[in-house]
């Protein structure tokens, strides 16, 4: 029973990858979606991804909360960390023990630590010649994730992964970096969105970003679009 019910999860998560795939595509909700599903299956306590601009420079697009965004914003800024190197490298890299690690990523270490985190999963995501950035998986406990978590989340990225390279080919003229680069701008616009949302209902802004999401979803639109209709006062949530 236990592992039809793992079945069905996965078979689920895949579902709803499929369904931010339907309609109006929207890069920022698919992201999402992704480390939403990370968590919920995996034996990780946070998940958050890494995308790289139009000029190689990685961006933090989606993460499960504020303390596992504080880190990845770190990771890009001092450009080192696991989810920087398996971007570059194309490879997994994983940290069982991040307090024992120090001399690796020092940054990276004290940060993770300060944020109650003690383990790191780092998937590449890639497909063929394209790695387009990376999907951090962060728990706070030592150990490896297991073998068929980390087939899991490799999966989940693949899908995620080849879903914004179809959308390229799918599109005239387009590229990669074009696509990755409308989802970064539509990002500034939903962080201000989320502080207004906050701001205005005494919430943190983890809880803001669920409450433009259910909007933008329950109208059938991009993110982005509910999130300037925030911030210009024509819609209240």
């Amino acid at each position: 029973m236990k592992s039809m019910t793992r079945a069905a999860l996965v078979s689920g998560a895949f579902v709803e990858l499929a369904d931010a795939l339907v309609g109006e595509y929207d890069a920022l909700d698919l992201l999402r979606t992704l480390v939403d599903q990370c968590v919920v299956l995996l034996d990780a306590s946070a998940a958050g991804i890494l995308l790289a601009d139009q000029d190689g420079n990685l961006q933090v697009l989606a993460s499960t909360s504020e303390e596992s965004r504080i880190v990845e914003v770190l990771q890009r800024e001092a450009g080192a960390g696991p989810c920087v190197d398996a971007y570059r490298s194309g490879k997994v890299v994983t940290l069982s023990d991040i307090e024992a690690a120090g001399d690796r990523y020092p940054d990276f270490q004290a940060a993770a630590l300060s944020q109650g985190f003690h383990s790191v999963h780092a998937i590449p995501m890639r497909f063929r010649p394209n790695t387009i950035g990376a999907l951090n998986l962060f728990r706070t406990r030592k150990g490896l994730l297991s073998d068929e978590d980390a087939i899991i989340g490799q999966a989940l990225a693949d899908v995620a992964t080849i879903s914004l390279l179809h959308e390229r080919s799918a599109r005239e003229n387009a590229t990669v970096t074009a696509q990755l680069q409308r989802a970064l701008n539509s990002r500034v616009f939903i962080e201000q969105a989320k502080g207004v949302i906050a701001e205005r209902n005494s919430i943190n802004m983890d809880e803001a970003f669920k409450r433009l999401r259910e909007h933008a979803r329950s109208r059938q639109e991009p993110m982005h679009t509910s999130a300037t209709n925030v911030i210009n006062s024509l819609v209240v949530i």
